[in-house]
């Protein structure tokens, strides 16, 4: 099963972080002072790197920065396969795990009003939920989920989750199925968690399947609506949603293609059109690179979290298998090469490739998509916006 498993981590999109950049990056010697690369509004390197990315196998790169000179959009490669057309500045695009600092951030907004503690027990919420091959909720808390101390398993490594809705012959039959979060649920417990509550870390999506579940169970409402209501509607982020069973992706936006297979060989799949329940809670939010630097630089400028929340959520454990990486709640602290670190979160879902991050004053954002799944070196462009100068 090593190759399945290879397979969930590349093409499924958990914290795919390129582990061989970010091994260099621990051997490289950082800058005297931390610096950021656009610090003169060049951003020739950031395009530099897209480019490459394109050589590598990326069909297309779209992206944004926004910095104390204000916005620069680029673009690189392809939209559609078939037709050639490029990408474009302002396209929507599925962004996968980041969909899990929209949910971090609403459980924290709960916790400021006093409907719930991070010091709960996933039980109390859900009770008899987790349960099977030794999980148990009663022993886990809120915290554990956001954070991934919880140990429990990732419903997405699961072998029957990967033979029904990601290999090839099995997506195109169940692509448009809906898969609830509680199903999620089900796949994880089938298997055995990773460890004991609080012990160490793993990252797992069936956290952000059940901190969905939390959400409505204490709000009522569905978890997307909240999403909207708390997020989406004060920030004014017009691209973004939470698309539920609709498949489609709203226009302007491109194409996504994915191997479908256990390898990076062969040919590429248009799979733009899928229900993403099967990512729900987890990862699967539409948005684009506009709506996602307002998101990030207003939740670090404490704009949707009060002091002690936001405090939570940068309380951070050593992401374990991600040299300088550390994860708080939904939220990753990232150390570049040049000593600058940034706050936000990867995302990856069947077709897509997603970063968001920005400093910690939120004044330099970055966010950029590729539509493909198989190759490309994210982390190389998070490098050249924040770290080259020109």
């Amino acid at each position: 099963m090593r190759a399945l498993r290879s397979l969930r981590l590349g093409l499924v999109g958990a914290v795919a972080l390129t582990a061989t950049s970010l091994a260099a990056d621990a051997l490289a010697a950082p800058a005297p002072t931390p610096v950021s690369g656009s610090a003169t509004g060049d951003h020739s390197a950031t395009r530099e790197a897209m480019d490459a990315a394109v050589k590598d196998g990326v069909p297309g790169v779209v992206g944004q920065a926004n910095d104390t000179y204000g916005t620069w959009k680029g673009t690189s490669g392809v939209g559609d396969l078939r037709t050639g057309r490029p990408r474009s500045a302002g396209e929507h695009y599925r962004v996968g795990s980041i969909t899990k600092t929209f949910v971090a951030t609403v459980l924290l907004q709960l916790e400021a009003e006093g409907r719930l503690s991070l010091h709960d027990k996933v039980d109390t919420w859900l009770p008899g939920v987790v349960r099977g091959n030794l999980h148990d909720g009663r022993r886990i808390t809120l915290r554990q989920l956001l954070n991934h101390t919880s140990g429990i398993f990732n419903y997405r490594d699961d072998d029957e989750f990967v033979r029904t809705y990601i290999l090839k012959d099995a997506f195109y039959k169940t692509r448009y199925d809906t898969v609830a979060l509680d199903r999620h649920v089900k796949y994880a417990m089938a298997n055995k968690p990773y460890f004991t509550p609080g012990s160490s870390w793993q990252y797992s999506n069936t956290n952000y399947s059940l901190a969905a579940m939390v959400i409505e169970k204490a709000t009522g409402n569905p978890y997307g609506e909240e999403i909207r209501r708390r997020v989406i509607t004060p920030l004014r982020l017009r691209a973004t949603s939470v698309p539920g069973t609709n498949p489609r992706v709203p226009r302007p936006s491109s194409r996504a293609y994915a191997k479908l297979a256990e390898s990076t060989d062969g040919p590429s799949h248009d799979v733009t059109e899928l229900n993403p329940t099967r990512a729900g809670g987890g990862g699967d939010i539409i948005s684009g690179a506009a709506d996602l630097n307002r998101f990030y630089s207003a939740l670090l400028r404490g704009q949707l979290l009060p002091k002690k929340q936001l405090a939570e959520m940068k309380t951070t454990v050593e992401a374990k298998g991600l040299p300088k990486v550390r994860y708080g709640l939904g939220l990753a602290e990232r150390e570049l090469s040049c000593g600058v670190t940034v706050w936000g979160h990867h995302g990856g879902i069947t077709g897509w490739t997603s970063e968001a991050v920005t400093t910690a004053d939120g004044r330099h954002s970055l966010a950029f998509n590729f539509n493909g799944d198989w190759s490309g070196d994210s982390h190389a462009v998070i490098e050249a916006e924040f770290c080259h100068t020109p």
